[in-house]
């Protein structure tokens, strides 16, 4: 996108700012800082990492993800970090479009997702997107990417198989990670990952007892993820889980946060 198209979209994205008196800029496009520097509202770069700085902050969502979902889990980050209220408008501009989103009422269950380990979460999210649309070897896969709080997990679940990644470490974060986790994303169970990043355990079972646990879930979620919702209500974690059907679901606190199949054209 050239400098000066950018620069228009951004005047006009400032006007319609000035003009609702909104309460955030969000910005999914290349756009110099130098041109952020006058602004009175916090401004959010989303791209390819994470930074919190004093206007700017940096959020790292994967490009794959569709507009609407990455508005939601952007409107988290707003809400968590105080900068806007449910029922107040920020404007987001992309390399095509500008628009205004309202933080709706609700979604303050989706506080949490943006902790310390934001870039373990959006790594695994990356994965299960690539197998979603690939399957592996051509055949779909079902799983479940626990994260964080990795001691309570685990007191939570037991091995169904012999830990494939006991004595390893093997983190999330390194590239040379991504064809290992999707070989054993074919295992029964659930990937069971620390907040750095780090896999626990693999060919997880989640130990959770949907009668005694208050969970509000939409009608039709299977098993998994039952298990998977109820496992962030009983510790701090995040847990993502990919269907065969390829739909990919976040849960946090036992809510689903996100329901997104990138093999559906949206």
């Amino acid at each position: 996108m050239g400098s000066e198209v950018s620069g228009t979209m951004l005047k006009a994205a400032v006007r319609l700012l000035n003009e609702l008196g909104a309460k955030a800029l969000v910005i999914f496009s290349e756009v110099s800082a130098d041109r952020l520097k006058d602004l009175d509202v916090p401004v959010v770069l989303v791209g390819s990492s994470f930074e919190m700085g004093d206007k700017v902050k940096k959020v790292s969502i994967p490009k794959t993800l569709d507009l609407d979902n990455s508005l939601n889990l952007i409107s988290a980050f707003l809400l968590e970090h105080g900068l806007l209220k449910e029922g107040e408008h920020f404007v987001y501009m992309t390399d095509e479009v500008i628009g205004i989103k309202t933080v709706r009422k609700g979604i303050s269950v989706m506080k949490g997702f943006f902790s310390k380990n934001q870039d373990v979460v959006q790594r695994l999210l990356e994965i299960a997107i690539e197998l979603s649309a690939e399957g592996r070897e051509g055949t779909p896969v079902g799983t479940i990417f626990v994260i964080g709080d990795s001691r309570r997990v685990l007191r939570h679940s037991h091995q169904m198989i012999p830990n494939p990644f006991k004595g390893h470490r093997i983190n999330v974060l390194d590239r040379e990670s991504k064809e290992i986790i999707k070989e054993f994303s074919q295992l029964d169970g659930a990937f069971v990952i620390r907040d750095d990043g780090r896999i626990a355990a693999a060919g997880r079972y989640l130990e959770v007892e949907p009668r005694v646990i208050d969970l509000m879930l939409p009608p039709g979620l299977g098993s998994r993820h039952i298990a998977a919702a109820g496992i962030t209500r009983l510790t701090k974690a995040t847990a993502i889980t990919l269907s065969e059907s390829g739909t990919i679901r976040i849960f946090k606190n036992g809510l689903m946060l996100l329901e997104y199949n990138p093999r559906i054209k949206y």
